[in-house]
């Protein structure tokens, strides 16, 4: 199977830093507001708790960025509500309902239900051809009234295996995600969803299946937003039907923010990790104000145009610059 290459670039380094400077400059700056803020809660000692306060975030975030690097308007806002029902089912249906605790279940049905709802929308994205906003936003409506009938009210506890990967331990289904991510990244296929995402029409006359790349995308951002609702469930410790969809936006606003284009075929994980870190840097510092959630909205909308104005005047410029040599 043919793919393409993508063009040389100076190092990784210097791609990664052109990519992510912003992100990682800002994350630099509220770190260090937080820290003066309130050192307490930012020491070193604290960190691997704040890493499991904010990986239910990061995780939404490494979920939503595979269809948007696919291209074509491939924003996933089901992403949420996924983790939503994965919360309900794994604590409401399986293991207080069904009596069953065991992790080698557990675990698996939660992928599973990931990976059935990626399906789902890359059927109907790539093969119905039904815009995949459209298409994910009926798939958020769905799962968010299923979730509430299945769980109309917060119920608990979870397993205590489960709620041990919170804190520190959340960095284990993170690494999870980074894992599979690093070894996709060995294959023909992170060449073939990067060229999608460039150009689908060049990649399509190359060669690429672009059908087939872009619902695997959405199968991809299934599986993780499957893993992001393991490490929700072991964050809250039970389940509740609303806190789902409250990390939809707030994960697209992380990805943009992250240097990854919403347009394709330009960004990657590690970015739209930094912008979920800035985004929950930001809740922290807000929130040491006593900030309204009104004050939060308007923070994340601020976010995510700037970083979609930041984004279009970096290409504009790497493309002037390619231009010119």
């Amino acid at each position: 199977m043919s793919y393409i290459v993508p063009a040389p670039q100076p190092s990784r380094l210097a791609g990664l830093w052109r990519r992510t400077g912003f992100a990682a400059v800002l994350f630099v700056v509220l770190l260090a507001v937080n820290v003066w803020l309130n050192p307490a809660r930012f020491a070193p000692a604290a960190w691997g708790t704040l890493i499991g306060l904010a990986a239910p975030l990061v995780g939404a975030a490494l979920a939503s960025a595979p269809v948007i690097l696919a291209g074509r308007g491939g924003i996933d806002v089901s992403v949420g509500p996924t983790m939503g029902f994965v919360n309900a089912v794994l604590i409401s249906v399986l293991f207080l309902g069904a009596g069953i605790s065991s992790p080698l279940v557990l675990v698996p049905a939660a992928l599973l239900i990931g990976v059935a709802v990626g399906a789902w929308n890359g059927w109907l994205a790539t093969i119905v051809r039904v815009q995949p906003i459209v298409a994910t936003l009926g798939t958020y409506l769905v799962l968010a009234g299923v979730t509430l009938t299945i769980l109309p009210a917060p119920v608990g506890p979870a397993p205590d295996w489960l709620k041990a990967l919170a804190g520190p331990a959340s960095i284990v289904p993170l690494a999870a995600v980074f894992a599979i991510w690093w070894g996709l990244k060995q294959t023909p296929f992170y060449d073939h969803l990067m060229a999608v995402g460039s150009d689908d029409r060049a990649a399509y006359t190359a060669g690429v299946p672009v059908t087939l790349v872009r619902f695997l995308a959405y199968g991809l951002t299934g599986l993780f937003a499957g893993i992001a609702g393991i490490m929700l469930t072991a964050l809250i410790g039970s389940a509740d039907p609303n806190i789902g969809p409250t990390y939809t936006l707030i994960a697209i606003s992380a990805v943009a923010l992250g240097g990854v284009s919403l347009a394709g075929g330009r960004g990657g994980l590690v970015g739209a990790a930094i912008g979920a870190l800035d985004i929950f840097l930001l809740q922290s510092a807000l929130t040491f104000f006593n900030v309204s959630t009104f004050v939060l909205q308007i923070a994340y909308g601020a976010i995510l145009v700037a970083a979609v104005v930041l984004t279009a005047v970096q290409d504009r410029l790497s493309r002037r610059a390619t231009d010119d040599a």
